[in-house]
């Protein structure tokens, strides 16, 4: 079976418990995943996935999947791209959601429930409807790579954090304003975790947030460790050794949950109830407006984003210093 899902970090780390309750399900079936290369680590080490398989140019994909005979497809995107796709791989059975672009490509429409409901409940309904019994689903889960895990300790090394040594993952990227704390909040809660948690702040950034990694520099100094450098696979071995990750509602924060790290979530614009950490340790810090949840790309019912800027950094510490206290004993958390 061919499983599509192009697009985005979140998204692919949030189809890895479909993936476990199918594997658990029927051992026997081979899941074959298409994703964009940049995501392929997500999946990587993962004993669910038989194949990962890389979207490149429309026709030569298209050619090498319709030469491999997929018998059913399953399109968990569901955009005009993997919509035509589905349509030239030939697959017997084509699965999509209701009420989507190209609905006539599919020969199984399930119906979509929509955004009221976490986003793994979403995704795991398709395979609910053809055939996987209803019951616990299971965690996110990522599998970082030795090697990464090897450059991201020498990384640390460097910044003078010894092996072992308790460390937070701060992540202050996001893709729209209205979902983006202030840095020089970060930079406070940064300072106080190291006061008086004892654990060292270490900020990451994606390589497309040079202006995040330009205000952090100019309102931290060199005063905390920043890896904005890091490849995926690296992202996902450092969020991994983390005593807790903090950050707003994006793919490093399902990362950090797909690696079973308490986290701290703080939401603006977008869903709580929809992406809100799934089955590990967390705190969701937001405050609410009749106006929640929005696109996001603005702010569609005042002049500023108030969602965001409500959040104040006393609720961010509660909610770090609850959580600290809550895993303190959980094997598997803090090096127990």
């Amino acid at each position: 079976m061919l499983i599509i899902r192009l697009r985005s970090l979140g998204d692919v780390i949030l189809l890895t418990p479909a993936l476990s309750a199918v594997h658990a399900w029927r051992p026997d079936l081979r899941m074959s995943v298409l994703v964009e290369a940049f995501f392929a680590p997500v999946l990587e080490g993962n004993p669910a996935v038989a194949e990962i398989l890389l979207m490149g140019g429309f026709f030569s994909t298209a050619a090498e999947l319709r030469r491999r005979h997929f018998p059913v497809v399953y399109n968990q995107h569901a955009g005009p791209t993997s919509a035509l796709l589905t349509a030239a791989i030939g697959a017997r059975k084509r699965v999509c959601w209701t009420r989507r672009q190209f609905s006539f490509v599919y020969n199984v429409l399930v119906t979509d429930p929509g955004n009221k409901i976490h986003t793994v409940e979403h995704r795991i309904e398709q395979f609910y409807a053809t055939g996987l019994p209803r019951g616990p689903i299971p965690p996110a889960r990522v599998y970082p790579q030795q090697d990464a895990h090897d450059a991201v300790a020498k990384k640390l090394a460097e910044a003078g954090i010894a092996p072992g040594a308790a460390y937070a993952v701060i992540h202050p990227g996001g893709k729209y304003f209205t979902k983006r704390w202030a840095v020089e909040n970060f930079a406070a809660l940064a300072r106080w975790l190291k006061k008086t948690q004892g654990i060292a702040p270490v900020f990451s950034a994606g390589g497309n947030e040079a202006a995040i990694v330009n205000e952090l520099r100019k309102v931290c100094g060199g005063e905390f460790t920043l890896l904005d450098s890091l490849d995926l696979r690296q992202l996902i071995a450092l969020v991994a050794g983390a005593r807790i990750f903090i950050g707003n509602d994006s793919g490093p924060t399902h990362i950090a949950t797909a690696a079973g790290r308490p986290v701290v979530a703080i939401f603006g614009s977008s869903s709580s109830v929809h992406w809100r950490p799934w089955q590990t340790a967390h705190r969701v810090v937001q405050n609410d407006f009749p106006c929640n949840p929005c696109p996001g790309d603005h702010c569609y019912a005042f002049a500023e984003p108030r969602c965001i800027l409500s959040v104040t950094l006393e609720q961010v510490q509660q909610a770090c210093a609850a959580l600290l206290t809550e895993t303190m004993q959980v094997p598997g958390v803090n090096g127990i």
